[in-house]
């Protein structure tokens, strides 16, 4: 090549590169590097954080690297889930198609037998708070409704349904290495979170139950047991139950347990996770619980717990988006200085930072709230227990609905905010998995109760139980640590607002009560984070 011709190739050329941040991006252990998450760690889990410690360090390598490569590619558009009606023979099969790597993560998660007895809660919930820094990924949202099933199956323990034993065996400890999932099918298409608008028919058949109608939002359509809210015939209350998708040696032959899915929904988010509207016609089901009591046993079971869960997603999420915004900080120079080097950039960065931290000690304090309390899942408050026991199992009640809408919230915000540190970058999803996580975090929101519904349950909760837990009592207790000052202003904001019509009819008046108690809960909770925050004792 002459010389004109090698000063021609050359013109223009940018020898600009990612190299250096996309080494140290992929070379992070989100355990092994993320002090603050080891601190919270050791200060919850005492005695245990040897042996919790030691498990984590060597999964997390495998979510940090293995697992995020998988859920990375399942992300790709042109990879997401689809329905085939019809087998070649025209046999209605109903099959979900999705990727292989999609099948190969969720084996290997579900491998890890996460709520076996053999893995204590504590080691359970580091390693899934890791899981959740994916994204949904295609494998969090089954893993969440799985322990709820797991939950009702233990509490309800039903001799006359040996079935219901092996469905408990099959998703809880795996029957020859293979872990059933699990899924919640309880929306329907008039009512949503109104349950006791349910219209689905459940028709006795000895002592089973045959459902007829329709589920309209069902996430983790591909799973292999799902817990269902329906009406008994002749009865207006709603019962529970649990239906196999196939029933045995049927799955093989792609044979559903009569129901048919009429297709997968077209969502913002999660769009790994195939949700689904689905037709019974003659499934069979047992039942679960007492019946005509299902809203109780749903609500106080399985939707408690998933809304525990999404609190523990978010700080997965927030935690990924500080991580992955500070590096690109640290890396990227614009007009001469580092975007780190900024103070509106840095001053976002310390934003997330904080965030992040509060809402992973908040989702630590709740969860240990949890797990000292005896039967934390009871259907509502039992009368016959010691009054302090009662206002502690209220406590966690309240607080796993403010961490639900508090934490999706400030999730929504903390991922856009840590989006915008990368500039243009940020939108681009083959550059960067937090504009996924950010369309997770916004599902999230309105999935288990929106924050209108929940904030209104949490106002009639405190109202219900005045008269033996004062609204000053609860505040006092939950703010524990607080300042003097921080539970004397709360305790008087709290009394004040009962006295007002925020759940009453529309006017100027209950518009603007309605706004302070939005703005109250928001503050409550991030002062109940903070407290759990200084109670880590971390220093950066």
């Amino acid at each position: 090549m002459n010389t004109a011709s090698q000063e021609q190739t050359q013109k223009g050329k940018n020898t600009y590169t990612f190299e250096e941040f996309l080494q140290k991006r992929q070379s992070l252990d989100w355990y092994h590097d993320e002090t603050f998450l080891q601190q919270a760690v050791k200060h919850f889990t005492g005695s245990e954080f040897e042996s919790i410690h030691s498990a984590v360090i060597s999964f997390s390598s495998t979510v940090s690297s293995k697992w995020n490569r998988l859920a990375e590619q399942n992300a790709r558009p042109e990879v997401r889930p689809y329905m085939l009606h019809y087998d070649a023979f025209n046999n209605r099969i109903d099959r979900i198609v999705r990727p292989m790597e999609l099948h190969q993560l969720e084996k290997e998660v579900f491998g890890e037998g996460l709520f076996s007895s053999k893995m204590t809660p504590w080691e359970s919930f580091v390693k899934r708070m890791l899981i959740h820094q994916l994204g949904e990924a295609g494998v969090a949202c089954p893993l969440t409704c799985t322990i709820g099933l797991i939950a009702l199956l233990e509490e309800y323990q039903n001799q006359e349904h040996p079935e219901l034993q092996e469905i408990l065996q099959h998703t809880k400890e795996g029957l020859e290495g293979d872990f059933a999932i699990g899924a919640q099918f309880m929306s329907e298409m008039q009512g949503g979170s109104d349950l006791p608008a349910n219209v689905l028919e459940a028709v006795p058949d000895g002592k089973n139950y045959r459902l007829y109608g329709n589920k309209f939002f069902c996430s983790v359509a591909h799973a292999d047991y799902s817990v269902v809210t329906a009406k008994i015939t002749g009865s207006d209350k709603i019962s529970t139950f649990i239906v196999p998708s196939w029933l045995p040696g049927n799955k093989e032959e792609e044979k559903r347990n009569g129901y048919q899915i009429n297709r997968i929904k077209w969502k913002m988010g999660t769009a790994e996770l195939p949700t689904g509207e689905i037709q019974y016609d003659g499934a069979l089901a047992y039942p679960v619980g007492p019946e005509g009591n299902g809203i109780a046993v749903a609500v106080g079971i399985v939707l408690t717990l998933s809304r525990l869960e999404i609190g523990i997603a978010c700080a997965g999420f927030m935690l990924r988006a500080a991580r992955e915004a500070k590096l690109y900080g640290d890396f990227r120079t614009v007009f001469g200085k580092k975007v780190k080097d900024y103070p509106l950039s840095a001053r976002t960065l310390k934003r997330i930072e904080n965030a992040a931290a509060r809402t992973t000690a908040g989702a630590f304090k709740i969860y240990d709230l949890f797990l000292r309390l005896d039967r934390p899942l009871n259907p509502g408050i039992p009368k016959d227990q010691p009054l302090e026991i009662r206002k502690q199992l209220f406590n966690l009640r309240e607080l796993v609905l403010l961490q639900k809408i508090c934490a999706t919230n400030e999730g929504a915000e903390v991922l856009r905010d840590a989006i915008s540190v990368f500039g243009g970058h940020g939108v681009m999803e083959e550059f960067s998995s937090l504009p996924r996580i950010f369309r997770d975090v916004v599902v999230n929101e309105q999935w288990e109760g929106p924050r209108n519904l929940l904030l209104t349950q949490i106002y009639r909760d405190i109202q219900r139980v005045a008269d033996w837990y004062p609204p000053a009592d609860f505040v006092e207790s939950v703010l524990q640590g607080a300042s003097q000052e921080t539970i004397k202003e709360y305790a008087e904001k709290l009394t004040d607002l009962m006295r007002k019509t925020v759940c009453g009819d529309v006017s100027d008046e209950s518009i603007q009560a309605a706004e302070e108690w939005d703005a109250l809960c928001d503050g409550f909770f991030k002062v109940y984070q903070t407290v759990a925050l200084q109670e880590i004792h971390y220093e950066a």
